[in-house]
């Protein structure tokens, strides 16, 4: 690793540490040269994919909008955000174990709203009424009916 400090080629690590929940590794380094002291971190390299729309288009897969997405659907529930965050690390991860690189949004709709049945149904209902466009209340009434529990 080079010196910031003065750009010589071999530094020395003083100390490494596992962070970021073990996908990341910090790393203490010193120059023998000016004797700079500085951190580095490495990390596993992040897999990107694309999101294929409904009209054809394929862009970035932005992971801040799904998470803004599924916090307005989350409001005011009893839903936290490492909640959330898990979540939605868990479908990333599924997605690269799938290893697709273009992924419909009907796909990743999906798979959110399947993990959100699991953690809070009003926030499912309230991700599905936009995630699915309902038109009227009937749309919401079935949706409603299909998650509910069958009666013991």
């Amino acid at each position: 690793m080079r010196c910031p400090g003065c750009g010589h080629e071999d530094t020395r690590v003083l100390e490494s540490r596992l962070s970021h929940e073990g996908r990341s590794v910090r790393r203490r380094r010193s120059c023998p040269d000016c004797n700079y002291r500085f951190t580095t971190y490495e990390q596993e390299e992040a897999f990107v994919f694309q999101i294929k729309k409904r009209d054809g288009r394929v862009e970035a897969y932005i992971p801040e909008k799904a998470l803004r997405s599924i916090q307005v659907a989350c409001q005011k529930r009893p839903v936290t955000i490492d909640q959330i965050e898990n979540m939605l690390a868990r479908i990333e991860r599924n997605i690269q174990d799938a290893g697709e690189r273009v992924v419909a949004s009907e796909k990743l709709g999906g798979m959110i709203l399947e993990a959100l049945t699991a953690l809070d149904k009003v926030a499912y209902v309230r991700f599905a009424s936009v995630y699915k466009d309902f038109k009227d209340t009937e749309q919401f009434m079935r949706e409603l009916s299909a998650i509910q529990a069958p009666p013991i």
